[in-house]
């Protein structure tokens, strides 16, 4: 199992939000390049990087950052945020980006995520975020009213990566991630699941590395980094471990 130091892009600085609220952003770094070499020297072999502002705009817009990491910090990185066409994907590919995240688009334009998984095997990921069980799209602003599963099953055998599984609700907020309902997620679906969303100590990580059998490969967490609630290291050092049956 991977654990995911997030990187939250906002004007080029480090942010967290509170629900996918742009509104509500903390400032906890302004430099990414120095937060993604920490991040490596304690031993992760993955980043997730958002570009917060191009998941509102529909296009990169914190480009300059995101290269600047990959050109300085030999780390691989999980990028989304306003990713949406094939010419974007191939990019960023191109670029260095180990794995891609599309969300809005998984719910618009099915087809440039099948394509994006035939140019690029394994490389490619999509982002279940869900108010309510629905899913969320346009940076999270627009609620649509199809369920995380029935979207999902769509896109059962084109060969996504993972699926990261995000409770919007839970996000940023520090009360620990919807476990329940990622598990039963998981257990319907073949692809590997990320839980992403409200992930803050060293128990909720305990809790979701049991499941690892049933199809949880990965874990996000980023506030709870930021606030020295969770150490980097013994994270790493706790989802590397073997699970016990």
């Amino acid at each position: 199992m991977i654990f995911f130091p997030a990187i939250d892009l906002k004007d080029g600085k480090c942010v967290r939000l509170i629900k996918g609220d742009l509104n509500k952003s903390t400032i906890f770094d302004t430099d990414p390049v120095k937060r993604a070499q920490s991040f490596l020297e304690a031993g992760s072999k993955w980043i997730h990087v958002v570009d917060l502002n191009g998941a509102f705009e529909g296009k990169p817009i914190n480009r300059d950052s995101v290269e600047k990491i990959v050109k300085n910090v030999d780390i691989n990185i999980q990028l989304g945020g306003g990713i949406r066409d094939i010419d974007t994907i191939d990019f960023w590919i191109n670029l260095g980006i180990r794995r891609i995240v599309l969300g809005t688009v998984a719910l618009k334009n099915s087809k440039i995520v099948e394509l994006a998984c035939k140019k690029h095997p394994n490389k490619i990921a999509v982002s279940i975020d869900t108010r309510n069980g629905m899913v969320a799209v346009e940076g999270w602003e627009e609620q649509s009213q199809i369920k995380a599963l029935d979207l999902v099953k769509n896109y059962e055998n084109i060969g996504l990566s993972a699926i990261i599984y995000t409770d919007i609700n839970r996000d940023g907020v520090l009360l620990g991630p919807a476990i329940k309902e990622t598990i039963n997620f998981a257990k319907n679906i073949n692809i590997p699941v990320i839980v992403s969303g409200g992930v803050s100590s060293k128990e909720d990580l305990i809790k979701i590395k049991e499941y690892e059998n049933v199809g949880i490969s990965g874990v996000i967490s980023g506030r709870a980094i930021y606030d020295h609630r969770l150490d980097l290291k013994e994270c790493n050092a706790l989802m590397e471990k073997n699970v016990k049956n």
